[in-house]
């Protein structure tokens, strides 16, 4: 995976590693150059209150005199930020995949290259195209189905998604060893009716595969930054989270995002989605993104 994560987010690790690296070639770390790095945190969408809990922590290993020169507060910074990003690791063990995200986020897209990812592991994949009221979603999903060599169950448009959820989990008791990935509608978190849909699939997946491992996956845009974050906390209070996967990775400069949402939410990310070819889409690592961040 060497120079994966600079490749895929390009222009966050040009606006701040580049820096860091100034910082951490100095022979004595004063207040101004915590100054410097508090900015540049806050800049890369960290969050002021996740980065003020960082520089509170550094400066009194400052104080303490266990940081005195830059090479020491690289080290400090990357123990803190590896271990914020690690609370939670994603377990890719689930059988069934519930994608919930607010429409323009991803899901159809990660749908195929998560299909894509189990296929090529050997597990056959059904895919549930339960978002029924997106024109054309069943036919864009139908595309990535059959690149990823997936079975697509889809009802008609308008049909109640739940129904779409039950027929896909009874092809999917049928097929031993299956995964099963269901695309549902995208919702905003403030649509009661729509968040009540989303209980109602939730239930019809326990009542047909009560033993069955499932997760539900949050699709967020890496490139809204702090907005993505509290598209996350405000779907993590109404439905209960297992990963976030981020999407669009290479178009921002927002990376830091990953360490708010970790942190914050205890919510693991699960993988980061880039690029439109089917093979991008990797589990998240929170050394190697850390170990690119701070290493220009």
């Amino acid at each position: 995976m060497l120079g994966f994560f600079k490749k895929t987010f390009g222009r966050f690790y040009e606006a701040i590693t580049s820096r860091l690296a100034s910082l951490f070639s100095r022979s004595v770390v004063d207040k101004d150059l915590l100054s410097e790095l508090e900015r540049i945190l806050i800049e890369a969408d960290v969050g002021v209150g996740l980065t003020r809990t960082i520089m509170a922590r550094l400066e009194e290993d400052v104080r303490a005199g266990k940081i005195v020169q830059g090479a020491d507060l690289k080290g400090a910074l990357a123990q803190l930020l590896q271990a914020m990003a690690a609370q939670k690791v994603y377990r890719e063990d689930a059988r069934v995949i519930l994608l919930v995200g607010i429409n323009g986020s991803g899901k159809t897209t990660v749908a195929g290259k998560l299909a894509h990812r189990f296929v090529g592991q050997g597990d056959p994949v059904i895919i549930a195209a339960a978002d029924t009221f997106r024109a054309a979603a069943p036919e864009q999903l139908a595309v990535w189905a059959d690149r990823a060599g997936a079975t697509l169950v889809a009802g008609k448009e308008g049909q109640d998604p739940a129904s779409v959820v039950f027929a896909a989990t009874e092809h999917f008791k049928q097929i031993p060893g299956a995964r099963l990935i269901v695309d549902t509608a995208g919702r905003l978190q403030t649509k009661v009716n729509l968040m009540r849909e989303l209980e109602k699939i939730g239930r019809i997946i326990k009542k047909q595969l009560p033993d069955i491992r499932t997760v539900a996956l949050l699709t967020v845009d890496a490139m809204l930054g702090q907005n993505s974050f509290d598209q996350a906390r405000l779907f993590h209070e109404s439905t209960h989270l297992d990963g976030i996967i981020l999407t669009k990775c290479d178009g921002t400069g927002k990376g830091g995002i990953v360490f708010s949402i970790a942190d914050t939410l205890k919510v693991p990310i699960a993988y980061l989605s880039y690029g439109e070819r089917m093979d991008q889409l990797t589990p998240f690592d929170p050394k190697d993104f850390v170990e690119h961040l701070l290493n220009s």
